[in-house]
């Protein structure tokens, strides 16, 4: 009896595991894709190049994606509204034609991008973020440390008539010599 229920828990285990890496798979195949050819104008939270491609599955049909993605000036000279805009929105910089992605090679791409998709704005970091830390030093300004230079001109200053009562003792001792 013990027998025939591990051998049923293998064989659902056996059935259920095909289908959990197919899941897994179009986002690792669609992470290659977009790495090779979509990562050098496109980030998926950011505006570069191209627009920012998250989301991309909310605002635009699957249909228009592979059709955009295949053949975007195709699209631009029939006059599609939504293509136009982006065209114009990016300097007239066309994107170039990948005729050679299938319907389902996009699709992972896709797939690919909502596994990275950021939700939101992060949350707080507890700690400062490298482009708003302040600098421990504050350069010198004549305008703003006035007290400073005052100071430090004076020590300069005393500094120099101090080297200069020692040249002249200096002298005054050899020619007292001397005499």
């Amino acid at each position: 009896m013990k027998t025939r229920h591990c051998l049923l828990l293998i064989v659902l285990l056996a059935s259920i595991l095909p289908s959990i890496q197919a899941n897994e798979a179009p986002a690792a195949n669609g992470k290659e894709i977009f790495t090779v050819r979509c990562a050098s104008c496109h980030n998926v939270n950011k505006k570069a190049v191209g627009p920012a491609l998250a989301g991309i599955e909310d605002r635009r049909s699957a249909d228009w994606i592979v059709q955009f993605v295949q053949s975007s000036q195709s699209m631009v000279k029939a006059g599609d509204a939504a293509a136009v805009a982006l065209f114009k929105e990016f300097n007239n910089m066309p994107m170039p034609d990948h005729k050679d992605l299938s319907a389902e090679d996009i699709a992972s791409v896709v797939a690919y991008i909502k596994t990275v998709t950021v939700s939101g704005p992060d949350e707080k970091a507890p700690f400062a973020r490298p482009g708003k830390l302040q600098p421990t030093w504050v350069p010198l300004s004549i305008t703003g440390n006035a007290g400073f230079f005052i100071t430090y001109l004076a020590l300069v200053g005393v500094l120099i008539m101090v080297l200069l009562f020692a040249v002249n003792m200096s002298e005054l001792k050899s020619s007292g010599k001397k005499d």
